[in-house]
This record gives structure tokens, C-alpha cells and sequence, in this order.
């Protein structure tokens, strides 16, 4: 949600920016207003649009997927995902967060329901005279003008010179349907209460919205229409959602506008600037939260032969012409490993690769070509080692669901969905050791090392009639109900 949040102040602001600097200006108020409008929702949808071509523009084929494979799945056992299921009551800051924002739509929904309460008495309070599909409400003792839908309010005492002219101004207000435009940015407002560019885009709406009515209202005689702005006493009116004729702060701007040289049509080249901008913003919310999250390498769990590692990169190299530096590393170590196979004794400091295979030693066995796999107590009774690898992967969840304090997830104050990994190995003794976890926080990782200590001793794996080191991979998923 905040992500949300900062993306459309952001998109805003850049949206503004160009209006304030390039097209303020200009005397295309249509386009202007349809600029203000088309941004405005931009704004609020591009954060929820994900071009999948943006995301795929880096191609992560081998790039990614094959080193993870041949360096991660070399002798290391992946066990089942443990799913732990825990809960948070606390309120987090994203629960006060969300509080804050229901309040101050609320309050903004009453104070626009005021504002709307007082629009509705003044046309059941005052005499209405009705032309076609205008209806006039004449408001009594008051010099106000301002138009609502199809509702034109004058005030009585407005001189009879000047009721032409406002006529005709509110009357443009009333056919190009300019309530519809400022309805639209008090909705806005009511969700978006605490973004100052909300309010920004509705005052340049309202500001354009007068001089549209002038460019249309004044064809003739000016000087009339000048003095009518300068010559009246008034009231200030903070009615957001209507449009008024006299508003003290926009006279010396609608002045301006009404005196500046109409705008060449080359000018309108500066609403492509809009192309550019979209684009990159589309770029933005393609590739952030989630879309920048690297793809989940589904990893295979039989061990690949070097055989087939080789064809692996023999493929690549074909497909691509090259090779990239992480897939030249695995080709390291698939010589590596070929002259362990053959008995040699290489330089093994090129196996380091990863985390998992940084910590190898000669006494580990590949999963796939061991003789016996390290058993949990209670399933010596396997037949194969894919059923004892089967049975000690559900003992060992089992084990650390029900010892994983899930009070963690209250007070480090979690929520949504936890990924946690632990590296580990099974010695020659049967014991666990050299136990590695990664988590979002420390005290999480703690807390597995304490779990996987917990563990009794296992019966060790065994190759050609000697103890073994056997490594493993344990994916925790940490699930917080909120």
C-alpha cells in the first residue's frame, strides 16, 4: 500500500511539473484540460500495470538458472518446504497507517457532505426559474455567481448590467460540464486526502475551468467583461466543487489569459512530452515490488550428471556464442569435478562458488550416487534411499514446526509470508553440523540454528563402506496470520 502511495505522489509530481513548466501557458485549454484529467488517472492505474516486456528485456535463461543449478544441486539432499503457520494480534505500523487513512477519509467524506448539504438548501431555499434543462436559482440578498451542474446560482443583488455577461460565463460551465471535472478531483481528495498534488490538480482544473468560460463568454466587448471582474464586492466562496464567477484570486490570472495572443498550433507538439513520461513510468511500476523480484529457479533434486552439465553449457555456448563469467565458473567447476572423479587432487579453491558449496569437503557424497543415505530414527525400515530421503524429510519437518517458536512473529512483528533457509550437514557421527540460515532477520536465524541443534542424532550416510558428510537444504516458510 505505501509503495502504492509513493508511486502516485511521485507520478503526480512529474505530471505537474510538465503542466506547470510547458503548458500552463498556453492558451489550449481543452487540451489542458484534458491533460489534468488523463494524468490524474494515469496516476492512480500505472502503478497497477505490469508490462511484461519490461520485465523480460534482461534475458536470464543460463544466466541465471544454470550456475544456480550446477553450483547448488552438486551433493546437496533438498528436503521438503516447512510450512509454519504463526500469528500476529499486535497492531503494526501499517495496521495505524491504515487507520490513519480510514479517518481522514471520513472526516473528508463529512466535510464534502457540509459542503454538498448547503449547495441543496440554497436551491429549496431561494426562487428557481427553470429554461429548458437550466434551472436558475435566484439567491437573495447576495452578489454571488457560481454554477452547479445544470444549476446556475445569481445573486439578487448582482447589477442588471452585469447579469448578462455572468449568464453567459455559467452557462459554458454548465455545457461543457465542468462540475463533472472537480466532482471527480473531490473523489480524489476524499482517498488521496493527505497528497497536497490532489489539490494542486484541482485548483489548475478550476483555474481552467474560468478561463475556458471567458474564452467563450467574451467575443465581444471586453472592456465590459474587464470591468465587471474589477468593479464587484464580494464574498469569498470556498466551495471546492463549484464553479464561481467571483473569486478574488483568479481575476488578475484570468485577466492575463484573456489579453494573451492565442497559442501557435506548433505549440501542441509539447503534449507529447506526455509519451516519454508514461513510458517511463510504465518502465518503473513494471520493474518494482514484485516485477524486480528474481524468478523462483525451480531446482531439480536428482543430481545431473557431468555429462549432462557439459551439454548444459555446450548448448549455451551455441545458442549465445559465449560464455558468461557465472557460467564459466561452472564450468570450472565441472573440470573440478571430473578430476575428482578421475582421482586427481585439483586446486579446490575454484569450487567456492556458492554459499552451499563453499563449505564441501572430500568426505561428501553426491545424493544420487550414495550408497546410504543418513536416516532419521524411525526410518530404518526404507527400502531405497528416495523412501528413507522421503521419510527423513516429513520427521524433520514435523520436528521443526513443532519446536519453531512462532511467538516470533509478534514480537519481531511480522506479517504476510516469511521465506527462511537453512543450509546444514549430517557428519560421519550422525550429528548436525555447520548449520547456515538466512532469514529477513536475525533472530530468526537463531531460531532455526536452535531448532535443527534440537535434532537427535541421525544414522549417518554411508558410501563404498564409509561414513559420510552428507549436506542439506531446508526451505522454511514462515506464515504470519494477521
Amino acid at each position: 500500500m505505501i509503495h502504492y502511495i509513493i508511486q502516485v505522489i511521485a507520478f503526480q509530481l512529474f505530471f505537474l511539473l510538465i503542466y506547470d513548466v510547458f503548458l500552463k501557458k498556453e492558451t489550449f485549454f481543452n487540451w489542458n484540460r484534458a491533460y489534468l484529467l488523463l494524468t490524474a488517472v494515469l496516476s492512480i492505474l500505472l502503478p497497477f500495470v505490469k508490462v511484461v516486456g519490461f520485465k523480460e528485456a534482461v534475458p536470464n535463461d543460463f544466466v541465471v538458472s544454470l550456475p544456480y543449478i550446477l553450483s547448488q544441486t552438486t551433493n546437496t539432499i533438498f528436503l521438503e518446504e516447512v510450512v509454519i503457520s504463526g500469528s500476529n494480534t499486535s497492531h503494526s505500523f501499517l495496521w495505524y497507517f491504515s487507520l490513519v487513512l480510514v479517518i481522514g477519509s471520513a472526516l473528508a467524506v463529512s466535510f464534502f457532505s457540509m459542503r454538498l448539504f448547503k449547495i441543496v438548501k440554497l436551491i429549496y431555499q431561494n426562487p428557481k426559474q427553470r429554461e429548458g434543462a437550466i434551472c436558475f436559482v435566484r439567491m437573495l440578498k447576495s452578489t454571488l455567481a457560481f454554477s452547479f451542474f445544470n444549476y446556475v446560482f445569481l445573486g439578487e443583488n448582482i447589477k442588471d448590467t452585469d447579469r448578462q455577461q455572468i449568464v453567459k460565463h455559467e452557462l459554458v460551465h454548465v455545457k461543457q460540464k465542468h462540475t463533472w471535472d472537480l466532482l471527480f478531483f473531490e473523489m480524489l481528495r476524499i482517498v488521496f486526502w493527505f497528497n497536497p498534488f490532489v489539490y494542486m490538480y484541482q485548483n489548475r482544473m478550476a483555474d481552467l475551468h474560468e478561463f475556458i468560460a471567458d474564452s467563450q463568454a467574451v467575443k465581444h466587448n471586453k472592456k465590459q467583461y474587464y470591468e465587471n471582474l474589477l468593479a464587484q464586492i464580494f464574498d469569498t466562496n470556498q466551495v471546492s466543487f463549484i464553479n464561481p464567477f467571483f473569486k478574488q484570486s483568479l481575476i488578475k490570472k484570468r485577466i492575463i489569459m484573456l489579453q494573451k495572443t492565442k497559442s501557435k498550433q506548433v505549440q501542441l507538439i509539447k503534449y507529447a512530452l506526455l509519451i516519454p513520461m508514461v513510458l517511463g513510468m510504465l518502465v518503473y511500476s513494471s520493474c518494482s515490488e514484485e516485477a524486480t523480484q528474481p524468478k523462483v529457479v525451480e531446482v531439480v533434486e536428482q543430481e545431473l550428471s557431468i555429462q549432462d552439465q557439459i551439454d548444459m553449457l555446450k548448448n549455451s555456448i551455441e545458442a549465445k556464442g559465449d560464455l558468461s563469467e557465472s557460467e564459466k565458473e561452472a564450468l570450472r567447476v565441472l573440470i573440478v569435478k571430473s578430476f575428482q572423479n578421475d582421482g586427481a587432487n585439483p586446486n579446490t579453491d575454484i569450487i567456492e562458488v556458492t554459499e552451499i558449496t563453499s563449505y564441501k569437503d572430500s568426505s561428501e557424497v553426491p545424493f544420487t550416487v550414495i550408497d546410504q543415505v543418513p536416516v532419521f530414527p524411525g526410518c530404518e525400515n526404507g527400502t531405497s534411499n528416495e523412501e528413507n530421503k522421503l521419510c527423513m524429510s516429513n520427521k524433520l519437518n514435523t520436528f521443526v514446526a513443532k519446536n519453531f517458536n512462532t511467538e516470533l512473529a509478534k514480537s519481531l512483528n511480522l506479517t504476510g509470508v516469511v521465506q527462511i533457509r537453512a543450509f546444514f550437514k549430517i557428519n560421519e557421527l550422525g550429528e548436525i553440523v555447520n548449520i547456515k540460515a538466512r532469514a529477513p532477520h536475525p533472530e530468526l536465524e537463531v531460531e532455526v540454528k536452535r531448532v535443527l541443534n534440537m535434532l537427535p542424532d541421525l544414522i549417518p550416510g554411508e558410501h563404498q563402506g564409509k561414513k559420510v558428510t552428507v549436506p542439506y537444504y531446508l526451505p522454511i516458510k514462515f506464515k504470519i496470520n494477521d
